[in-house]
């Protein structure tokens, strides 16, 4: 193979790693009301197999991130790809509902090896094909932005053809194809540093990761009133769990979060803020509209999934255009902007109250791709010029649990608000609640301030990325 056919296909086969865990958290989004049916599950249940997926996703991303520093990245890569092959092999033939969540979450730690190996292997590759790093990160980049943008559509369609397991046998030929073109065309790992399991372990911060997963997993089962009884005892041991895994954390010299970035970087922390509560109310209308349109509008999952294109369509459009708007007005003007124009849709969420008519659907889905890709592409910006250059790589880790940590929060809504079925009544309930978070999301972005780093031009850098 010639040099650069070598370098086409394994960044064609690194994005289509990457792609897979964007991608399957987001099909999931028309199947919902399908796995209900299934297994005989309220709503407030069904959310398991989406905040399983996200909980394994936020603790395996830098997880998996530090093994491949230690282990090398094309072999972590291959190891993730296999791991979702199997995993999705096997997943159809669950006999139950928590298999199948457990399944979910094996096949995120699967999907999780991909970004952070691919994001170490982008410098072999680039410079190996002598050019800038910004060029295969842009193709990274916008594979992870298209494939959470088209879930909905490739979900909706196999769901309607062939049934939920489609979502999982999908995969298997995805995955292998990304594994044989990395093995195929990826350099080879450098020479890595070696170490004992315990050393291993112990810079892994597993105790962090425990108590960060244990604390989350005891807030989501207090609000969704799993143990009917003893929700504030839940409440109250997810509460203490947080605080152990905060003072842990800020003890620990390589801590699963670096909550000291946070607390030297106000700038950082405002954007991750931010970021967390726009992700919410997004997912709100991601996983809550697709049950709405199959419940209450008797659409078909397949439908449903074409009902959903308007908003990838429109995200990919907004977002080059928020990157050249960011260039002559400002981050902070663009981010405000986006904010101000989704608080607007979710305004114009309250018509669905009154009818679910196809006209109006496309409509409100394809107004909502705007500011999706208006605000995340503003706060990711946010996120690069407020870090410090040698602190991106963790700060990039935080904002990737920032996303997982919004989208749980609206499932867990989702199910406090609707835990017998989404219907018209419960989504004017919904509307409000994210018109709330609309309102949190302005107030923070409005007191955050561009923090100037040493480094080349952030959004000179973010058009190289989407050249």
């Amino acid at each position: 193979m010639s040099n650069n056919s070598r370098t086409a296909l394994a960044v064609a086969g690194l994005s289509l790693g990457t792609a897979l865990n964007p991608l399957n958290s987001s099909m999931i989004a028309v199947a919902l009301v399908v796995l209900r049916a299934d297994f005989g599950l309220d709503v407030a249940a069904v959310t398991w197999v989406v905040t399983s997926f996200y909980l394994a996703s936020a603790a395996g991303q830098p997880v998996m991130g530090r093994l491949a520093d230690r282990f090398g990245p094309r072999r972590m890569f291959q190891l993730g790809m296999a791991l979702v092959t199997v995993t999705c092999a096997l997943a159809p033939l669950a006999p139950s509902f928590a298999l199948l969540c457990v399944a979910r979450a094996v096949m995120a730690l699967g999907t999780a090896t991909a970004y952070p190996s691919a994001v170490v292997m982008v410098g072999a590759v680039a410079h190996r094909a002598n050019v800038e790093p910004a060029r295969p990160l842009g193709r990274l980049q916008m594979a992870n932005t298209s494939a959470a943008a088209v879930g909905p559509v490739v979900g909706g369609l196999l769901v309607s053809l062939v049934g939920w397991e489609a979502l999982f046998l999908v995969n298997v030929p995805l995955a292998l194809a990304a594994l044989l073109m990395v093995r195929r065309a990826a350099p080879p790992d450098e020479a890595r540093e070696r170490g004992s399991v315990a050393e291993l372990l112990r810079d892994s911060d597993i105790p962090g990761i425990l108590t960060f997963v244990g604390a989350l997993l005891l807030v989501m089962m207090a609000a969704l009133d799993v143990a009917p009884g003893y929700r504030w005892w839940l409440l109250a041991a997810g509460t203490v769990i947080a605080v152990l895994f905060a003072w842990r954390e800020l003890r620990f010299n390589r801590p699963f979060l670096d909550l000291r970035l946070l607390g030297r970087n106000r700038p950082l922390m405002l954007v991750y803020v931010a970021f967390a509560v726009f992700s919410s109310v997004y997912y709100f209308v991601f996983f809550g509209l697709p049950q709405l349109l199959q419940e209450a509008g008797g659409y078909d999952p397949g439908v449903v999934g074409l009902l959903m294109l308007p908003l990838a369509a429109m995200s990919v459009v907004a977002t080059p255009w928020a990157v050249k708007a960011m260039g002559r007005f400002g981050v902070r003007r663009v981010l405000l902007a986006g904010v101000l124009l989704l608080t607007a849709v979710a305004a114009l969420m309250w018509l669905l109250t009154g009818t679910l008519a196809i006209p109006l659907v496309v409509v409100m889905t394809a107004l909502m791709g705007v500011p999706y890709g208006t605000v995340g592409i503003a706060t990711n910006q946010g996120m690069f010029v407020s870090a410090r250059p040698q602190e991106r790589g963790v700060a990039a880790g935080i904002y990737q649990t920032c996303r997982y940590v919004g989208a749980i929060t609206a499932t867990v809504m989702i199910g406090v608000f609707a835990a017998g079925g989404v219907g018209q009544e419960n989504w004017a309930r919904m509307v409000l609640a994210m018109l709330v978070l609309c309102v949190v999301t302005f107030g923070v972005s409005l007191f955050w301030r561009q923090h100037t780093v040493a480094g080349p031009a952030p959004c000179g850098r973010f058009r190289a990325m989407l050249a």
